[in-house]
């Protein structure tokens, strides 16, 4: 079926003027859109985690060296103060502790001088070269003799020390200034790269809306194509399905009216020359001397024979249209053809249709002929029925038809007949309304409404 619908769909498009491969063109955009967004996803992931690398790094750098360089400034002041102590204490005892601070806070700047690293070369060589030199000068001091301290120690205070330390913090100071612009320039390249990214995200996303709209465009115009085509072809579809009905109608009008007009020439021709037979044949019969006893039996098995044919003629007629239904109505055909079913098959079969009027249409009086002619053989030859109810009702606009069996039944869901369908197309070009209600060994339930307005 979807080979049949595929191929059908080629054919429409050919008709309709589109390339034949207009499918695969479809395929080809929504693929391609749903590739660009998938770039545009996978390239704004990578580049939002690259901005957050480059800061996480640029900040934690610059957070790092800013607390290396606080730590140089507070041990440069903490070694002075030590230094100071250590030359104007006059107890000799104190200078081992002094020294012992001297060190510990030398280790403390050369550990953080370990965390200047990604500052500027030449500033971070110059810091060290500073701390060096500022180190060269303070260490020999703890060789004095207190002597030389007492001598010496203001003098060094106030033109080596200070001013080394002045010196020291100056270049720190510097360094923490091109730390800052470091920072500034780290800055200045997360808003370049957010910056390629906006512009690269534009671009990407710009032609995913491009071919969007051109999916748009183009997938509406099919659909609107396809829509007409589809609504031409309901259109033509409708139309053959009312010429099939109104041809059916007519077969079943044709068909009528051929089972009269037969059953008329049975009846009038055909049975009139049998029964003129039979006259003829009993007048000859009467003729006969007594003496020719062959003879007369021979004319008394021909007269026989001629009642059988009349008999055969007369019910042959009936069945193809009894002339009752035409003559006296609806009722008494119903009455005649359940005692002709109940007298050949044994099926106890009873009809209510007292009331029915005599100005029931023609076509409706041989639509209920005929749906109880088929119920009556099915119930007959398949249900196996041996009671059959037949009610035939007029209401206010419609006239009601109810036949019930105690068969067995059948499974309407699987099983759908010739008959009923028969019965089916009866019905419909009536406009009424037919349901059958049956299930296995639940015999079977036929109701059916005509409606007695004007057919539309």
């Amino acid at each position: 079926m979807s080979a049949k619908l595929a191929k059908g769909m080629e054919k429409l498009d050919s008709k309709t003027g589109r390339p034949t491969g207009s499918r695969w063109l479809l395929a080809a955009g929504f693929g391609g859109m749903a590739l660009l967004m998938a770039m545009a996803g996978i390239y704004a992931i990578a580049a939002i985690r690259q901005v957050q690398e480059n800061d996480v790094n640029i900040y934690g750098g610059f957070l790092q060296r800013n607390i290396a360089l606080e730590r140089i400034r507070w041990s440069i002041v903490l070694s002075a103060v030590y230094a100071r102590d250590y030359l104007v204490d006059p107890d000799p005892d104190n200078a081992t502790e002094h020294l012992q601070n001297l060190v510990k806070t030398k280790a403390e700047i050369d550990l953080a001088l370990q965390y200047l690293h990604g500052v500027v070369p030449e500033a971070e060589q110059a810091l060290r070269l500073s701390v060096s030199q500022y180190w060269s000068g303070l260490l020999p001091i703890f060789k004095w003799t207190p002597l030389e301290r007492r001598r010496y120690g203001y003098e060094y205070l106030a033109t080596r020390l200070l001013p080394q330390r002045a010196g020291l913090l100056t270049v720190a100071s510097t360094v923490a200034a091109l730390n800052g612009q470091q920072l500034d320039a780290g800055r200045l390249q997360s808003e370049r790269l957010f910056e390629n990214f906006t512009r690269r995200m534009f671009w990407i996303l710009g032609a995913t809306l491009c071919l969007a709209l051109f999916l748009g465009t183009w997938t509406s115009r099919s659909i609107l194509s396809l829509e007409q085509n589809l609504g031409r072809r309901y259109q033509e579809i409708q139309a053959a399905q009312e010429n099939l009905e109104a041809l059916s109608r007519r077969l079943v009008d044709a068909q009528e009216q051929e089972r009269r007009n037969i059953s008329r020439e049975l009846h009038d021709e055909v049975g009139q020359t049998l029964s003129a037979l039979l006259v003829e044949l009993g007048n000859v019969t009467a003729q006969v001397p007594p003496e020719q006893h062959s003879l007369a039996e021979r004319l008394q098995s021909a007269k026989k024979l001629g009642e059988s044919s009349v008999n055969a003629v007369r019910n042959m007629s009936l069945l193809l249209r009894p002339s009752m239904l035409d003559d006296f109505g609806l009722a008494p055909a119903l009455h005649w053809q359940a005692r002709e079913m109940s007298d050949r098959t044994g099926m106890n079969v009873t009809v209510d249709a007292e009331d029915l009027p005599d100005t029931l249409p023609d076509e409706h009086k041989t639509c209920v002929y005929r749906l109880v002619q088929e119920a009556l053989n099915n119930a007959s030859k398949h249900s196996e029925a041996t009671v059959v109810k037949i009610e035939v009702e007029e209401g206010p606009d419609r006239l009601c038809v109810k036949i019930e069996d105690n068969g067995k039944g059948f499974d309407t869901a699987t099983t759908v007949g010739f008959g009923l369908l028969g019965m089916e197309e009866r019905v419909r070009h009536l406009n009424g309304t037919l349901k059958v209600d049956s299930a296995p060994g639940q015999g079977t339930r036929i109701a059916v409404e005509l409606p007695l307005g004007k057919k539309t």
